[in-house]
């Protein structure tokens, strides 16, 4: 399973499967539906869950790996709701990556981090992307 087959939308709430590109747009999956849908590249822009990160003081995390510290302090540290105070997202967003650039990480993509985690944990698809991470050492 690659963490590059889901992708988000921009002006779309979720995340979705990517199921085939085309020359003026994708062809993407709801996760909950399996419903397809195209999107053009003329109203839309994608981001390929697998070519986001964090940037850091000395360099960058994949979302991959932050993703993975989220999960395993799940049971320390509930993640919060996207809507949480602004304080509740940074306090906690400190924890996980204590090392972000405060000046180039702000409350908006620690929002985004955290609701697309929220919704691909809740589909098990963190577990799958981690699994699959483990087994090899890379990501498939």
């Amino acid at each position: 399973m690659k963490l590059e087959e889901y992708i988000a939308v921009s002006g779309m709430s979720n995340v979705y499967k990517l199921v085939t590109s085309k020359q003026n747009g994708l062809i993407l999956q709801d996760l909950d539906t399996a419903r397809t849908k195209f999107y053009p590249v003329r109203k839309h822009q994608f981001t390929p869950m697998a070519s986001v990160a964090i940037y850091t003081l000395e360099d960058t995390i994949p979302l991959v790996d932050v993703f993975a510290r989220m999960k395993d302090k799940m049971d320390t540290m509930p993640v919060p709701k996207p809507s949480d105070d602004k304080m509740a997202l940074l306090e906690y967003f400190e924890n996980i990556v204590p090392d972000y650039d405060e000046d180039r990480v702000y409350v908006s993509d620690i929002k985004k981090v955290v609701k697309w985690f929220t919704y691909l944990d809740d589909r098990k698809i963190i577990e799958q992307a981690l699994a699959a991470i483990d087994s090899t050492g890379e990501e498939e």
